[in-house]
């Protein structure tokens, strides 16, 4: 039976954590940061959880399963 290979980007996106959960950085805070209030950009900098329906293809994307 071959190595799965892990999928690059997958590995750059998504963090497993010690608990098992994976989570990824959200999106829009890459520009255009002036138009966007202060509330907004300080709840977008934390990491999020990949919803359930998802769990499953990020794990295999990563090789884990």
């Amino acid at each position: 039976m071959p190595k799965i290979k892990t999928h690059s980007r997958a590995k750059k996106t998504y963090k497993v954590t010690g608990s098992g959960k994976i989570t990824h950085e959200q999106s829009n805070m890459r520009h255009l940061m002036t138009g966007k209030p202060s509330k907004r950009t300080r709840r977008l900098e934390k990491d999020a959880e990949v919803k359930a329906p998802n769990v499953k293809r990020t794990l295999r994307l990563l090789g884990k399963r």
